[in-house]
This record gives C-alpha cells, structure tokens and sequence, in this order.
C-alpha cells in the first residue's frame, strides 16, 4: 500500500469518527437535559468509569490504553464543558 491510499484510508477512518463524535454529542445532550445540578455534570467517578471501560476496549483491540484514555479524557472534557454550556442557557432561560 502506498503513502497516497494509507492517507485515504485515514481521511475515510476520520469521516467515520467525526459521524460518531456527532452521535455521541447528541446522547451527552440528551443526558444532559435529565441532569439537575451542574455536580451531576461534572461526575468525576462515571468519568473514571468511561475511562476504565475505554482502556479495557483499546486493550482487547490492540490499541495503547495510554493513547485512548488521552484520547478519551480530551473528549470526555469538551463534551462536559458543551453541557456546562447548555445547562447553564437552559437555567438562563428557566430564570
């Protein structure tokens, strides 16, 4: 396989992984909508719980746990600062 298509196939590996990050988003909105209190999300132990289950997937899968818990960690914070963001409109406009 030559430098051109290894490219291709990882520009194709990053569409499939934005369309998941999509998804995912609209779940942690979801969840968010249900959650009452800025503690509930900011959950220090479901996030060492995601964290837990991700290094054990990347384990079984031949991926460095290292790299998906880093990987994982940026993610699980961006996603917790969006719903900081949207708990907070929603308290705004309930105010």
């Amino acid at each position: 396989m030559d430098l051109t298509r290894i490219r291709k196939n990882i520009d194709d590996l990053d569409s499939m992984i934005i369309t998941l990050l999509a998804k995912r988003q609209d779940f942690v909105s979801a969840a968010g909508k249900l959650k009452k209190d800025k503690q509930a999300v900011q959950d220090p132990k479901r996030v060492e719980q995601v964290i837990e289950k991700v290094r054990a997937k990347a384990s079984a899968s031949g991926l460095s746990p290292e790299i998906a818990e880093r990987v994982y960690r940026t993610i699980i914070e961006c996603f917790v600062d969006r719903e900081l963001m949207e708990f907070s409109q929603r308290n705004e406009k309930e105010a």
